[in-house]
C-alpha cells in the first residue's frame, strides 16, 4: 500500500471551537493565519492552524481493504512518523532544581565528577565481559560445526554422497539461526540488526522505545551468537556497539527497571542529559572491545553516534573504551591459558601486517584513489539494493512467522551456495602449517597435501576469512576464486542486512572489499608482467576492505583509526584515509549511507548537521505546531486532567502563561511543564488545597521525578475523585522558569541550529508581546529536506 496515494485532507482544526473555521493556501504546511481560541473549562488556550496530514480522511474503498487486511504494511519514504518521542536533553531548571544545586557543595560536585568516571570504568568492564562472552561462545559454536561438516564432507568424499554433508550444513546453520530468529521476531524485534541506526537516533535526541533494555541487551547477545554461528554472512561488531550502549544506560541510573532493582546509587544521573554522554561512551566501548581500537571507539562515537561532544566526555569515553579492550584480552588470555598479545586485542583481530606487506610507493596513492571510487560504486549500489529490499520486507514481511521463516532460508541458501562454490572450484593450494591450526582446511578433490582454497574463504567465520585474504602469501589464491567469491557474498550480505536477527554489517564489508582488492592486486601483477613492484596482495586487500565498508557506511576519520589499530601499523593510515573520503564522495554522490537510509525508513524524525541549504526562506511562524495547549500558573487539576487524558493530541509539553482577565488571547509566557512532570505531581496529589490543610506528608523533591524515571505512569493509572478534579494545582515550583523562546520571524536555518545545538525538545515561538504562537518540536524541523526538487516536506503520519 503506497501512502502517497492515500487523498491528503488539508482542514483548519480548532479542537476548542468548531465555529473558527476557514481555509488558506499553505505555504508548505504553514504561512496561513494563526487564530486563537480559549476553552470555558479553565485556561486551557489553543492555537489553531492548518493540519498535517489527515491519514484517516477519503480512503477510497479498495484502500481501505488494503488496510484491513494486516499483510501488507503501509510505507512511504515521504512520511515522518508521529510515534518516536524526543528525549529531554535540556536541564529544567526549576526552582527544585536550582535549589539542590545551591545546596551542593564543592566537594559534592567533585564527588559528581568522580562518580562520572567510576561508571565509564564499569561500562568499560562490563562490555569486555559480554564482548569475551560473545566471542568464546561463537568460536565454539562454530568450531564444533564445521568440524562436524567437515568430517562428514571427508566421509562422504571417498564414498559419494555429497548431497548429506550438503543438507546437514544447511540444516545446522538453519537450526542456529531460527533460534536466534525466534527469540528476535518474537521477544523484542528492537534487537534486531546492527543497532547502530537505533543508538544514532538516541543519541540524536529520538526516544526509540525498548533501545536500551535489559530485555535487549539479552537477546541481542544470544542473537548475534546464532546468526554468527549460524554462518550467516554477518558480524558481530554492530551488535557489540548496541550492547555497551544498553549497558552503559544501565549502570549509569543505578538501577534495573526490568527487574525492579534499586541499588539506590548515581540517581542523580538519571536524567537523558547524563544518560546521554554514558551511552556514547558505551557505544565507544562496544567498538573498542569488537577491533581492539580504543581511539577509534571515541572517534566513531563522535563521528556516527553523538550530536553533543565536550572536551572531559572525550576523555571519559577514552578511559571506558580501555578498560573495555584491556578486560577483553585479560580475560581471553586467562581463557587461553596463555599471556595474550596486549598490543592488538579485540574480537576482531586483523593481524599485524610485517614490513614488506606495509610497505608503498607513492606513485601507489592514483591506484589506491581508484579502488577508493570502486568500493563508493560497490557501497552505493550495495545500499541501493538493500534500501529496495528493505521496502520489499516492510510491506510483506512483517510478521514475525515470515520473518523467521526468510532467516532460515538465507541460512540455508547460503549454505547451499558455499558449497556449491567449494564443490565445483578447482583452486587447490599447498597445505601450509598455519592452516591445520587456525582454519579449517577441506581437502574435497584437492591432492593430499592440498586444500580447497574456496573453502578457506566460505567455510570459516567471517573474521577468520578477513585474516587469510590479508596475510595468506601470494598465491592463496586464483583471480577466479576472488572473483566469483565477492560477486557472491556481495548478494548475500546485501539479502543478510535487514533480517530479523541480530548482525552487523562491518566484518561481511570488509570481507568483500578484502576479496576484490586482493583480486585488484592479482590482477595488477599480471598486467605489469609480475613486476616485483606489485608485490604483496595483502596490501591491496585492507585497501579494499577500507574502501567498501567505507563504501556502504559513509565513514572516515574513525574507520581509519580503527583500521589502524587493528592492523597495528600506522604506515597506511594516509591511503586508508584517502581512500575512505573517495569512497565517501563517490558514495554519496549515488545514495546515502547505509544508516541513515535505514533511519529515513523507518520515518524517524532525525536532525542532521545544519537546516537545509534553501530553508532560510522559511520562518519560525510557518513550521510551528499549532494549536497549543497552555496552562495558567494555577491551575485546575480537572482541566490538567482532561488535557493529559486526551489520545488524540498526546502533547508532552505545556507553556505557562498568565492569563489576560477577561480576554480570549493568550497570556504571556511565564514558564514550560512536562507531562511527565504533570503525571508527577499528580501521583502525589500536589494540590493547592491540601499544601493549606497539611495533607501533604512531606515537599516534594527532585528524587521523586528522579525516581519515576525514564519510565513514567501512564495517565490512566492515576487515580483523581471527583472532588480532587475541582482543587487547584500551582506549578510555579516546578516549571521551567525560563524556556528558550524564538520570535515567530526567525529563520528556519537560525531556528534548526538553537533546537539542535542546545538539544532541545520544545521550542517556543512568541509574538512582540512575549505571547506563544506555536511551538516548534523535533518532528516540525525534521520535516524538512533536500530533494531531487530542490526543498520538500514530509508529510506526518502514524507509521
Amino acid at each position: 500500500m503506497n501512502m502517497a496515494n492515500i487523498t491528503k485532507k488539508v482542514s483548519w482544526s480548532s479542537r476548542g471551537d468548531d465555529s473558527a473555521r476557514g481555509e488558506a493556501t499553505p505555504l508548505l504546511n504553514g504561512s496561513e493565519e494563526v487564530r486563537y481560541t480559549r476553552q470555558p473549562s479553565g485556561g486551557l488556550f489553543h492555537i489553531s492552524r492548518l493540519s498535517t496530514v489527515d491519514l484517516e480522511e477519503e480512503i477510497t474503498s479498495e484502500e481501505d481493504s488494503v488496510r484491513t487486511r494486516p499483510n501488507m504494511i503501509p510505507h512511504n519514504e515521504k512520511l515522518l512518523s508521529l510515534k518516536y518521542e524526543s528525549l529531554d536533553y535540556d536541564n529544567i531548571e526549576n526552582q527544585l532544581f536550582l535549589e539542590e544545586e545551591r545546596r551542593m557543595s564543592h566537594m559534592g560536585f567533585r564527588c559528581l565528577e568522580i562518580s562520572r568516571w567510576v561508571i565509564c570504568g564499569l561500562i568499560g568492564f562490563l562490555t569486555g565481559l559480554i564482548a569475551c562472552f560473545i566471542d568464546i561462545v561463537v568460536e565454539k559454536l562454530a568450531g564444533m560445526k564445521y568440524i562436524v561438516v567437515k568430517q562428514n564432507i571427508e566421509k562422504y568424499t571417498e564414498v559419494g554422497g555429497l548431497s548429506i554433508s550438503l543438507i546437514l550444513w544447511a540444516v545446522l546453520n538453519s537450526s542456529l539461526v531460527m533460534i536466534g530468529a525466534i527469540v528476535v521476531a518474537f521477544i523484542e524485534p528492537i534487537a534486531a540488526g546492527s543497532g547502530i541506526p537505533q543508538i544514532k537516533c538516541y543519541l540524536n535526541g529520538v526516544k526509540i522505545p525498548r533501545v536500551v533494555r535489559l530485555k535487549t541487551l539479552l537477546v541481542k547477545v544470544f542473537g548475534v551468537i546464532c546468526s554468527v554461528a549460524g554462518g550467516l554472512a554477518v558480524g558481530k561488531e554492530g551488535p557489540m556497539i548496541h550492547s555497551g550502549a544498553v549497558v552503559a544506560a544501565g549502570v549509569s541510573q543505578g538501577r534495573s527497571t526490568s527487574l525492579k532493582k534499586d541499588f539506590k546509587i548515581f540517581e542523580y544521573f538519571r536524567r537523558d542529559t547524563e544518560k546521554r554522554d554514558f551511552v556514547s561512551a558505551g557505544a565507544a566501548a562496544g567498538v573498542s572491545a569488537a577491533f581492539g581500537a580504543p581511539v577509534g571507539g571515541v572517534l566513531f562515537s563522535l563521528e556516527e553516534g553523538a550530536s553533543f561532544w565536550n572536551q572531559m566526555l572525550t576523555w571519559r569515553i577514552f578511559f571506558a573504551s580501555m578498560i573495555s579492550t584491556f578486560t577483553l584480552n585479560f580475560f581471553l588470555s586467562i581463557y587461553n591459558n596463555k599471556t595474550g598479545d596486549l598490543s592488538n586485542p579485540g574480537l576482531i583481530n586483523f593481524g599485524r601486517f610485517d614490513s614488506d606487506t606495509v610497505a608503498y610507493n607513492l606513485y601507489e596513492i592514483p591506484l589506491f584513489i581508484i579502488m577508493g571510487a570502486i568500493g563508493g560504486l560497490l557501497g552505493a549500489l550495495f545500499n541501493f539494493l538493500n534500501y529496495w529490499l528493505t521496502i520489499f520486507r516492510i510491506r510483506y514481511v512483517h510478521r514475525p512467522c515470515f520473518q523467521v521463516i526468510e532467516a532460515m532460508l538465507v541460512a540455508a541458501v547460503t549454505a547451499t551456495v558455499s558449497f556449491t562454490m567449494i564443490y565445483f572450484s578447482n583452486d587447490c593450494q599447498p597445505l601450509g602449517q598455519d592452516q591445520t591450526k587456525d582454519d579449517y582446511p577441506l581437502q574435497l578433490f584437492c591432492a593430499d597435501g592440498e586444500y580447497n582454497s574456496m573453502a578457506t574463504a566460505f567455510f570459516n567465520t567471517p573474521e577468520r576469512s578477513v585474516r587469510s585474504l590479508f596475510h595468506n602469501p601470494p598465491g592463496s589464491y586464483n583471480p577466479l576464486t576472488l572473483g566469483l567469491f565477492t560477486l557472491t557474498y556481495f548478494f548475500l550480505a546485501c539479502w543478510t542486512y535487514g533480517l530479523t536477527v541480530s548482525a552487523g554489517v562491518f566484518i561481511p564489508s570488509l570481507l568483500i572489499g578484502a576479496a576484490w582488492g586482493r583480486l585488484f592486486g592479482i590482477l595488477l601483477s599480471y598486467f605489469t608482467s609480475g613486476s616485483s613492484i606489485w608485490a604483496g596482495p595483502g596490501k591491496y586487500a585492507l585497501i579494499g576492505a577500507a574502501a567498501q565498508l567505507g563504501g556502504i557506511v559513509r565513514m572516515t576519520l574513525s574507520l581509519t583509526v580503527i583500521m589502524v589499530e587493528a592492523t597495528g601499523n600506522v604506515t597506511f593510515g594516509l591511503p586508508i584515509m584517502l581512500v575512505l573520503m573517495t569512497a565517501k564522495i563517490v558514495g554519496d554522490y549515488f545514495a546515502e549511507g547505509l544508516y541513515d537510509i535505514h533511519i529515513k525508513l523507518q520515518s524517524v524524525p532525525f536532525l542532521h548537521y545544519e537546516a537545509p541549504a534553501t530553508s532560510h526562506w522559511l520562518t519560525a511562524r510557518e513550521v510551528m505546531s499549532s494549536p497549543v495547549t497552555c496552562f495558567n500558573r494555577v491551575e485546575k487539576v480537572g482541566t490538567i486532567v482532561n488535557t493529559l487524558s486526551n489520545t488524540s493530541t498526546n502533547h508532552n509539553g505545556f507553556p505557562v502563561v498568565i492569563q489576560i482577565p477577561d480576554s480570549d488571547e493568550p497570556g504571556k509566557v511565564c514558564g514550560l511543564i512536562l507531562r511527565s512532570q504533570l503525571i508527577v505531581l499528580l501521583k502525589h496529589k500536589v494540590f493547592v488545597e491540601r499544601a493549606r490543610t497539611r495533607l501533604s506528608q512531606r515537599k516534594l523533591q527532585l528524587k521523586d521525578f528522579r525516581d519515576a524515571y525514564p519510565r513514567f505512569p501512564p495517565i490512566q493509572s492515576i487515580h483523581v475523585s471527583q472532588d480532587e478534579r475541582e482543587c487547584m494545582m500551582d506549578l510555579s515550583e516546578f516549571m521551567n522558569p525560563t524556556p528558550y523562546t524564538v520570535p515567530q520571524e526567525t529563520s528556519l536555518p537560525r531556528v534548526f541550529k538553537l533546537f539542535r545545538a542546545l538539544g532541545l525538545r520544545h521550542l517556543l515561538v512568541v509574538d512582540s508581546e512575549n505571547r506563544v504562537v506555536g511551538l516548534v518540536t523535533r518532528k516540525d524541523l525534521a520535516r524538512y529536506h533536500m530533494g531531487k526538487h530542490g526543498l520538500e516536506e514530509l508529510q506526518l503520519a502514524q507509521t
